[in-house]
């Protein structure tokens, strides 16, 4: 079942969930989602330095992005083609009976701006700022300002709390991340 405006000003106020910093309600809540801004931290791919990018190899996207920070109030320009990972401006704590999906914004999305391309969703016990997977599908660049609404999060009740929250999982390889971290595909045995 989809929260709703309602449930989630309660989860909040109970401290079930946890967003920082604070939400302004007048603009960042809906009927049934939170919208979040974008942060100033941007992990760039520099395709020229590299012929193909190789998941298996440990740390390799590291060797072939490049972190910028954009100042507060700053522009950050989306190239036609262009796929960058962003972060966003708030920290989101998921507790361990909700699932958190983030979806793009319809207004960007008529600009041609995608918000992510596969992971859509947070597990329970997710902690941290969110990643978000920048796509621009238009033919034109689009100025991105940092702080801007730029995605929307829904939430889901689970049947049960989960049994191992993402927070407490051995393996989870994004736990409480603050920046837009490279993939760490690499970290996985099968």
């Amino acid at each position: 079942m989809i929260l709703s405006d309602r449930d989630i000003k309660r989860l909040l106020k109970d401290g079930g969930l946890k967003i920082i910093p604070p939400l302004d309600f007048a603009t960042q809540l809906g009927s049934c989602s939170i919208d979040l801004r974008l942060g100033n931290t941007f992990r760039v791919f520099e395709h020229s330095k590299k012929p193909y990018i190789d998941p298996a190899k440990k740390d390799y996207s590291n060797e072939i992005t490049q972190e910028i920070v954009v100042p507060i109030g700053g522009q950050f320009i989306m190239q036609p083609g262009d796929f960058v990972l962003a972060v966003t401006l708030e920290k989101v704590t998921i507790p361990e009976n909700i699932m958190g999906r983030l979806e793009g914004r319809s207004s960007l999305g008529r600009l041609g701006i995608v918000v992510h391309s596969t992971a859509s969703i947070f597990d329970p016990g997710w902690d941290g700022n969110c990643v978000l997977e920048l796509g621009n599908l238009g033919r034109m660049a689009v100025a991105l300002t940092v702080g801007m609404r730029i995605c929307a999060m829904t939430f889901e009740e689970l049947s049960s709390p989960a049994d191992i929250p993402y927070n407490k999982k051995k393996n989870a390889k994004y736990t409480i991340q603050s920046g837009p971290q490279e993939s760490r595909i690499h970290e996985e045995t099968r």
